[in-house]
């Protein structure tokens, strides 16, 4: 029976003393030997956290004896092992990154759909459904009939919706817009630039796909595939249930079971997506980093993961590359200007 708790949270409410917050949070985790992420910016707080029920349970008590957090809620899976290698509680500029100041989802936000109410909503022939995660996240897994705005960061949102916000665009063709996330926190900052850009009927899924997911039987369900999460699960399923999907150890990317059939698939070091992304001495510590892995696991022991530089670097390559791809379509849109 699985033993780890894993609870994913976020709250949009003003912390204006946030960097006071990190110390004493970051003390109760560790004492409760929980492990995860944590983000802290004015605008409220946001994560994923794992350890025991108890520990866990003690962590949320904690976090709402704070009246501003008092409200705050989450949503649980479980896991065989800790998805986690380490607790990381973070300050930040904001709690999910769209770069465009004075959004307040605190208010602003669309109008939450339940999951029970999603599929009734979406099959509207009048509403344009739009997934706001990134690109590799939509491609294990989607709803039915959803919009892909192919973003590599969720920073490309408020372009892709300049982009379709015209007479001609996905926007303006229907009459409502549904946008749907991972566990909610996207949509209610895609959902409160979309009101401040003159969209009325605007509305989200309340918990994110992981609460349609909990929620919904597959019998009745719309989703289609897998959804991936941010920890050392990959993806899951209905009911929560661990995915087929692993994690490409050099870029970050999830795994289906035929991409490791590929000839760029190496354990550690490449995958049919990053293959030609790294210089040699990269590749080099992968594979020493990969040895290590199978040495620790033959000693059964755990291996902690990563070094920072090679994660760092991972990283880095994968903002280059949204970068590139965000200058090739602005050069694109030039070139249609001056035809």
């Amino acid at each position: 029976m699985s033993q780890i708790l894993v609870a994913a949270l976020y709250k949009f409410v003003r912390l204006d003393d946030f960097q006071a917050l990190q110390a004493p949070i970051q003390q109760v985790c560790e004492s409760h030997g929980v492990m995860g992420t944590l983000l802290l910016a004015k605008e409220g707080i946001n994560g994923t956290i794992a350890g025991s029920a108890a520990g866990i349970r003690a962590v949320l008590d904690y976090l709402r004896s704070d009246a501003r957090l008092a409200t705050l809620t989450h949503k649980e899976s479980w896991a065989d092992t800790m998805p986690f290698y380490r607790l990381k509680v973070k300050l930040k500029r904001e709690i999910v990154t769209m770069g465009v100041p004075d959004i307040d989802p605190e208010t602003m936000a669309g109008q939450y759909v339940t999951p029970e109410k999603w599929n009734d909503l979406i099959s509207d022939p009048e509403v344009v459904v739009v997934d706001v995660r990134n690109d590799y996240e939509v491609t294990i897994g989607s709803f039915q009939g959803a919009v892909n705005p192919k973003t590599e960061s969720f920073t490309e949102f408020p372009e892709w919706v300049q982009a379709q916000s015209s007479d001609t665009g996905l926007l303006r063709k229907k009459k409502k817009v549904a946008m749907f996330c991972t566990g909610g926190i996207r949509c209610e900052k895609s959902t409160a630039y979309l009101r401040s850009q003159g969209f009325d009927e605007v509305y989200h899924l309340e918990g994110g796909i992981l609460k349609y997911l909990e929620t919904v039987p597959p019998e009745k369900s719309l989703w289609k595939g897998e959804c991936f999460v941010f920890d050392e699960r990959v993806s899951v399923g209905h009911g929560l249930t661990p995915g087929e999907y692993e994690l490409c150890r050099a870029c970050r990317q999830p795994l289906a079971p035929e991409d490791k059939t590929s000839v760029y698939f190496e354990l550690g070091v490449s995958c049919p997506h990053c293959h030609d992304q790294h210089t040699p001495e990269q590749i080099g510590r992968f594979r020493e980093r990969q040895k290590q892995i199978e040495l620790a696991r033959k000693r059964r022991e755990r291996h902690i993961g990563a070094p920072i530089e090679e994660q760092k670097a991972a990283k880095q390559a994968m903002k280059e590359k949204a970068r590139q791809a965000a200058l090739a379509r602005q050069a694109q849109v030039v070139t249609k200007k001056q035809a």
